[in-house]
């Protein structure tokens, strides 16, 4: 105080004070980086090494070379310890890294150095790291350090695969725009509902096997009525947010998860309009690639055309049969397409008092073309 009033520092000297404060902090920092250094290039591995480290780190935890020598401080100390001391060494790491965690969650080094650690301890903790990553991903459900890390965890633990498809349905519950937890599950839902030859009949059993599926198994589909279940997750996001891309990512893994092998994917015929349309596994010439359309075994004059006028190569493609080929309602009809370029074809029934067809009579198909033409049309068409 000065003549009883309060003396104000002014803006000069706040800013004086703050470098002063930034070089002192900075010289200590220096200080104990070279003392490091050195003693790493003496092969000094001792606990005051490991202090010298963790006080580095504490406020950069993004600094590689240290967290090396903090590795092989441990590792050295893994010789001269017994198993109970290592345990103890090993879960202050853990504590330790959390700090770090704080200071920066998206920390590249901090990440690798849990995993490492949790990798060598003796008796590891995995409900409590499930835990942590539970926490992280609740503060950022796009972090994807933590997702790799979530990964290992529940391979080296051998969490259920269940178990962790009902994770990803609480994170999406909560926020449809998570990229991360739809990607997820898109490497969850094969492992647990696989369509292979392998599999039981009913969608979600494992295929026989005396152990339950695990990260390590793949299967090239999902099975149909878990497909279907997924088709309408997929919608309710569509619907919370149209414009969000997220579920839209998850949506075209779907439709690439339920497709066959053979190029042609579902073929739609209306009697409407006499129209045929064909959905091809991705965007194809047709004009060039041998389309030919057959009907009650005769082959038809027909002009394909794309749902875009200007667009070569679409997935779906549309061709008008001539008038009265189709309209009889009391007809029945039976039409092929064949794609001679892949030598495949798909077949298609028409029966008396239907006044449209798909390709296959199995929800998946119909799904598939639905939301296919639909949203290629919303894309490109008109209306």
């Amino acid at each position: 105080k000065q003549h009883g009033r309060v003396k104000v520092k002014t803006t000069a000297q706040q800013e004086e004070e703050k470098r002063k404060e930034r070089e002192k902090k900075l010289k200590i920092y220096v200080a104990a980086r070279d003392a490091c250094f050195s003693k790493r290039k003496d092969g000094v591995f001792d606990e005051e090494a490991l202090q010298l480290t963790q006080q580095l780190l504490s406020s950069n935890p993004d600094f590689a070379t240290l967290w090396n020598y903090r590795r092989e401080i441990l590792m050295h100390l893994e010789t001269v310890k017994d198993k109970d001391e290592v345990q103890k060494i090993y879960e202050a790491e853990l504590l330790f890294l959390e700090s770090c965690l704080k200071v920066n969650p998206k920390s590249y080094g901090s990440w690798h150095h849990r995993g490492w650690v949790s990798a060598r301890l003796p008796r590891p903790d995995w409900a409590r790291e499930l835990s942590l990553c539970d926490r992280c991903l609740s503060l950022d459900d796009r972090n994807f350090h933590c997702w790799d890390y979530r990964r290992m965890v529940v391979k080296m633990s051998g969490v259920p695969v269940k178990q962790e498809l009902e994770f990803t349905d609480r994170l999406i519950g909560s926020n449809f725009s998570n990229y991360s937890s739809w990607h997820y599950r898109s490497t969850l839902l094969p492992l647990l509902h696989p369509e292979s030859p392998e599999a039981t009949s009913q969608c979600g059993d494992p295929p026989h096997s005396s152990s339950p599926p695990s990260p390590q198994t793949h299967f090239h589909r999902v099975c149909e009525e878990q497909l279907l279940k997924e088709y309408e997750l997929v919608q309710n996001a569509f619907f919370t947010d149209p414009n969000d891309q997220s579920a839209w990512f998850y949506y075209r893994w779907l439709l690439g998860r339920a497709e066959r092998e053979e190029m042609i994917s579902c073929v739609y015929v209306s009697r409407e309009g006499e129209r045929v349309a064909v959905a091809f596994s991705r965007p194809v010439n047709a004009q060039s690639a041998g389309l030919l359309l057959v009907l009650d075994g005769q082959p038809q004059r027909v002009e394909w055309q794309s749902v875009h006028p200007h667009f070569k190569h679409s997935p779906v493609w549309i061709c008008d049969l001539p008038p009265g080929t189709i309209s009889d309602i009391t007809n029945e009809h039976n039409l092929t397409v064949h794609w001679t370029e892949k030598h495949t074809h798909r077949d298609c029934a028409l029966y008396t008092g239907r006044s449209e067809s798909w390709c296959r009579d199995t929800a998946t198909d119909l799904e598939l073309f639905r939301y296919r033409f639909l949203h290629i049309c919303s894309r490109y068409c008109k209306f």
